[in-house]
């Protein structure tokens, strides 16, 4: 089970089980809550904010109408995967890039014009298309 990190303002405007979804869901597509993640349990994470138990499962109820996490009676409620999912892993991923790009002493520049130039080259272990399917008409086979 995940520890989670939030905070219910008792002097907000914002209701507290709008509170809790909002921030659950920033965690889910910020990517620090990753699919298959377990959600505390209604009632431990109403004790642990200090709210009532209905307040917990209507943020709950909101969010796996939203996609974003799945509930099942006995794993209890997880982190979905979906669109989000890879929204976040990617996110990730070029958070880590800009930080490996600003140590390497690389400007934003050249970082952007290496990620321009791997966007142009594809996926360098893949074949063209048109060779993957069937060889061009005319071409010679590779001689061996």
């Amino acid at each position: 089970m995940v520890d989670l990190p939030l905070v219910v303002d008792a002097e907000s405007r914002e209701s507290p089980f709008e509170q809790v979804r909002a921030q659950l869901e920033a965690l889910i597509r910020a990517g620090r809550l990753l699919p298959g993640d377990r959600l505390p349990t209604v009632r431990a994470l109403a004790g642990q904010l200090g709210l009532a138990a209905n307040t917990v499962a209507r943020a709950y109820k909101l969010l796996e109408s939203a996609g974003l996490v799945e509930t099942h009676s006995r794993a209890g409620t997880t982190v979905a995967s979906g669109a989000h999912a890879a929204e976040a892993a990617l996110g990730a991923l070029a958070a880590r890039f800009v930080a490996e790009s600003r140590q390497a002493g690389l400007d934003d520049t050249a970082a952007v014009a290496l990620v321009l130039e791997a966007q142009r080259a594809g996926w360098p272990d893949a074949p063209p298309i048109e060779r993957a399917i069937r060889p061009r008409v005319g071409a010679r086979s590779p001689s061996r």
